[in-house]
């Protein structure tokens, strides 16, 4: 659908529900952080053959704890966030949602309660359309206000609203009526839509103007799945399509190029670098989708790395850009607050040998600072280089890897 028709058609439906602020629900500042089950556990409901795999509010509760006793939380993945097939099959006697009996015994709400005793908060899934992905409960055009009071009542914090099952024109009444609904609750929900990506994730089809006064953030492209294919189809998507996407993010609106799966058994350790280098410079948010009581010493280190974790949240809230692209090798840099800079170096060759490039900060654009500038290797956790403007400096990246570095002027 051309982005002027759906504006008419997104206009003509505010003019029916009354006056409607964009979303200023003062949320999201900086990309949210946590964890969510979609990718490592898919749509598993089995519970007497997989009990601690299965969709349930005991997995759950054990994710929450583990957040907490094992550091996460305090390094801001706050979030706990439920995906497709939570439900059951059937509305209650008075048309609302409703849990899996047996698999939620507790209620969302209960597990709300339980989520928020740890200081973590609640995310829950919905699809606009007759069915989820998964083959659930779906949210119709008439039970949206409906809905957005039920997760409102359960105090969930966050809402994850897919699009299987619908067409354009339902979309473009939708996501804005879930969005005026969310706002009309009083409760501060963050608002996931994952709108762009059923639309081709682009202009004209896309308004990203329009959809970032609805929606906190966004599904632009396809979903990811754990494989090193797939994150550099993202990658290489992002940076493809980087003029019409970067200007849309900012505070309390991103671009989500979808979970982070460090951690599962489809990348390497240099590839788990390579995701997380370049979610970071795109200012993502970090939402891992793995298992955290099994989750290696290795991938744990990557996604609690400190300085990685402050270039994603970083509260300029800029979206970094790709400035250079070869056959195999990609420089992508985002600008920080104070000054500061983020760069990776992708090496998106799968030879053996590691690539050799040479760090200068002029052809970068990053000068002004006479004092220099300090290079800190981000996953190395040290000091590599002290550079001017009058200085170079050479270093390797991997196959399938990166070297990310973190750039602060010495002024």
């Amino acid at each position: 659908m051309h982005c002027g028709i759906l504006v008419v058609l997104v206009a003509f439906f505010l003019t029916l529900v009354g006056p409607c602020q964009p979303l200023d629900n003062g949320l999201a500042r900086t990309p949210p952080m946590g964890w969510i089950a979609w990718e490592r556990f898919r749509c598993t409901t089995d519970c007497n053959s997989y009990p601690d795999h299965c969709i349930s509010e005991e997995l759950f509760k054990v994710m929450a704890d583990k957040l907490v006793e094992d550091g996460w939380k305090d390094l801001g993945y706050k979030y706990v966030n439920i995906d497709d097939c939570w439900s059951a099959m059937v509305r209650d006697v008075n048309g609302k949602l409703q849990p899996d009996p047996e698999r939620f015994p507790s209620g969302i709400k209960g597990l709300a309660d339980y989520v928020h005793s740890k200081g973590l908060k609640l995310g829950i899934y919905g699809d606009l359309g007759h069915s989820t992905c998964g083959g659930y409960l779906g949210t119709l055009l008439e039970t949206v206000d409906v809905d957005a009071k039920t997760f409102a009542e359960w105090e969930v914090d966050m809402l994850k609203l897919d699009g299987c099952n619908s067409n354009s024109t339902e979309r473009s009444i939708g996501y804005p009526k879930m969005s005026h609904a969310l706002n009309a609750t009083g409760r501060q929900i963050v608002y996931s839509c994952s709108w762009p990506a059923y639309e081709d994730g682009l202009p004209p089809k896309v308004n990203y103007t329009l959809i970032g006064e609805l929606c906190n953030l966004w599904r632009n492209y396809d979903d990811i799945n754990d494989s090193w294919s797939k994150v550099l189809a993202i990658i290489n998507w992002f940076g493809d399509h980087q003029e019409d996407l970067q200007p849309a993010a900012g505070p309390g609106r991103w671009n989500d190029p979808d979970m982070l799966i460090v951690g599962n058994f489809g990348l390497n350790q240099d590839q788990s670098k390579a995701q997380l280098a370049i979610w970071a410079i795109l200012a993502a948010p970090f939402f891992m989708s793995n298992d955290l009581r099994t989750i290696s010493a290795d991938a744990k280190s990557l996604l609690q790395n400190k300085l990685l974790i402050h270039i994603d949240q970083d509260k300029l809230g800029q979206q970094g850009v790709r400035i250079k692209k070869d056959e195999d090798f990609q420089l992508w840099k985002r600008k920080l607050s104070h000054g500061q800079f983020a760069l990776a170096y992708l090496n998106t060759a799968e030879l053996g040998e590691a690539k050799s490039f040479t760090l200068s900060l002029p052809p970068l654009r990053i000068e002004g600072c006479s004092h220099g500038y300090n290079i800190y290797d981000v996953f190395d956790k040290k000091l590599v280089a002290f550079l001017t403007s009058n200085h170079t400096h050479s270093f390797r990246v991997n196959p399938t890897s990166v070297v990310l570095f973190f750039v602060r002027p010495i002024c």
